[in-house]
């Protein structure tokens, strides 16, 4: 049985996404019979008593008092990476961990070097290649990603797992591929999922619903709003649904997301690591970058004809108007389904976890 230290953060300015991968990592490794731990900073908007209920020991980090100005994610550590430093290393030393997994982009070559003990190995999760790491392996799971992006930034040694054939999708997502594909051979334009993120901090998704009410949509459309348990907004949302002229249905913290993409007929979603989720199960998007980190993906999702691109900086009813117009023929929305099931089959984690254990 191997031991295995996660350091990962969520909270408001960061989202969720970076810890709800690590757990699905952490699942994994639990049913192979290893042991994981996790050391994640009290942000406002953690998810700290989320990982405790999925039966993981967490170590919480008080807020520091200072600040780095060298990486441009700096501010997301809450810390600096001295005092992150200062706070991790009894921590993992006391674990003898056999593995040590980093992700965040606050992290960078010089926490990883002090903190990771004599014969541990490390996995740095990362989607920027932005600075440099220190590390054994390093998964980049995102498409349009080239290994020789990181060959600077990286030790010689350094096993490199680039691409979304190594995304960390939980296992229902490929459990339910086949059946979600089969679906969409006959499938209409009536069910649309919107899902912008777990805490969409600046409330897109009531700027989306907002949009949809002057936006004629196929008869009997119905609209499904997933947000998570830490949402800010979500009473701001569920008003603004209430006033949608179709049925909408607003969900919180749900547990079943991908038996949610597998029955819905298109998605409004994000960027990130949701997109790799839709596309396991062939779901078409209207895709919605939300940061700068996520433009690239986004760009080279939409030229796979996975997905179509909406811009926030362009007025959002006439774009979604007219993406309605584009796909609402069956196949026009099969040639989007046809094209995202391409993208990955969503069984990355055995990947990662064949090549961790080889290791």
């Amino acid at each position: 049985m191997a031991k295995i230290v996660f350091r990962t953060d969520a909270s408001l300015l960061v989202g969720a996404g970076h810890v709800m991968r690590c757990l699905t990592l952490a699942r994994a490794l639990r049913h192979k019979g290893h042991d994981c731990v996790f050391i994640c900073r009290e942000h406002a908007g953690n998810l700290n008593e989320l990982i405790n209920r999925e039966g993981f020991a967490v170590h919480g980090l008080p807020l520091g008092r200072e600040q780095d100005s060298n990486l441009v994610h700096a501010p997301w550590l809450g810390a600096s990476q001295a005092e992150d430093i200062h706070a991790c290393q009894a921590l993992i030393a006391a674990c003898q961990p056999d593995w040590l997994v980093a992700d965040h982009y606050a992290l960078d070559h010089c926490w990883e070097s002090a903190v990771t003990p004599a014969g541990c190995r490390l996995l740095v999760i990362d989607d920027l290649a932005d600075r440099r790491h220190t590390c054994d392996l390093l998964l980049d799971q995102n498409l349009g990603r080239d290994a020789e992006d990181y060959r600077a930034l990286l030790p010689a040694h350094c096993e490199l797992l680039i691409g979304p054939s190594h995304a960390l999708l939980r296992p229902e997502f490929a459990a339910m591929r086949e059946a979600s594909l089969i679906r969409r051979q006959q499938a209409g334009l009536r069910e649309v999922l919107i899902a912008l993120g777990g805490v969409d901090q600046h409330n897109h998704t009531g700027a989306v619903l907002e949009a949809l009410k002057r936006c004629e949509l196929p008869a009997g459309a119905r609209l499904t709003v997933v947000m998570g348990a830490t949402a800010p907004h979500l009473q701001a949302v569920m008003a603004t649904a209430s006033q949608c002229p179709w049925p909408v249905e607003v969900l919180s913290g749900i547990s079943n997301m991908a038996e949610r993409m597998a029955g819905a007929d298109l998605a409004i979603g994000a960027g990130g690591g949701s997109s790799w989720e839709r596309c396991c199960l062939g779901l078409p998007t209207l895709l919605i970058t939300l940061a700068e980190n996520q433009m690239p993906g986004g760009f080279a999702l939409a030229a796979t004809g996975a997905a179509k691109l909406i811009e926030l900086a362009a007025p959002l009813d006439t774009q979604l108007q007219i993406a309605f117009l584009t796909i609402a023929q069956p196949s026009s929305l099969r040639a989007l389904a046809e094209a995202a099931s391409r993208v990955t089959d969503g069984r990355g984690v055995d990947r990662v976890l064949q090549i961790m254990e080889r290791l």
